[in-house]
């Protein structure tokens, strides 16, 4: 019984780091990291999120920070209906995710 108490605990505590983890940037966090050249601009990345899936339309973008790790989580809805949740990282625009929402 020790053990699944245990166990139990150990998913628990890694299930709130996990959350802890990821920290939404307000706009003004935003623009202070774009003015400084940390992150590239919002529009450059969503350009190429869009050429990803022509004809997509906005849903959602946010930047957020991930391990240390500057991320823009973008959702598009695309022609055929279907959401799509994309991960970029806002220093380099390099492509981390993307998968059906």
């Amino acid at each position: 019984m020790k053990v699944f108490s245990v166990s139990r605990m150990t998913l628990g505590l890694l299930a709130f780091c996990s959350v802890v983890m990821a920290r939404d940037l307000d706009q003004d966090e935003a623009l202070r990291l774009r003015q400084q050249g940390v992150i590239l601009p919002l529009e450059q990345l969503l350009q190429q999120a869009l050429d990803r899936y022509p004809g997509s339309k906005l849903l959602e973008a946010e930047l957020e920070e991930k391990h240390d790790v500057y991320i823009y989580e973008v959702e598009l809805l695309t022609t055929e209906g279907v959401v799509r949740e994309l991960d970029i990282e806002a220093a380099t625009g390099r492509l981390l995710k993307d998968k059906e929402d």
